[in-house]
């Protein structure tokens, strides 16, 4: 079993700055990849970026250069950077893995930028 719980959302103004944390518990290892996605209302939820277990990142070509994830040292918090937030960064944002292929969601942290 693993538990996800996301914290740092809120209400900012179009080119602030919100970091995310996910902070994970349960039979989580430094092996898995973490993910956040986000989903904005009346969309389908959409992968925002990815971090290995090697701390190789990947991002959604929308946030990419605004956007930075990482995790910290004991591997039981991942981050998520949000700078120069628009308009359109408007959504919940959800932490998210895959363990023995289950995957695992958090209750998600809800983040609006106002224009």
């Amino acid at each position: 079993q693993v538990q996800l719980v996301e914290s740092g959302g809120g209400l900012v103004q179009a080119g602030g700055s919100l970091r995310l944390s996910c902070a994970a518990s349960g039979s989580i290892s430094s092996l898995n990849a973490m993910d956040w996605y986000r989903q904005a209302p009346g969309k389908q939820r959409e992968l925002v970026a990815r971090i290995t277990s090697g701390g190789s990142t990947n991002y959604e070509d929308s946030v990419k250069g605004r956007f930075t994830i990482s995790r910290d040292n004991a591997w039981n918090t991942v981050y998520l950077q949000m700078n120069s937030l628009k308009p359109e960064d408007t959504a919940v944002y959800y932490c998210h893995t895959i363990l023995y292929f289950m995957n695992y969601w958090g209750q998600g942290t809800q983040v609006t930028v106002s224009s």
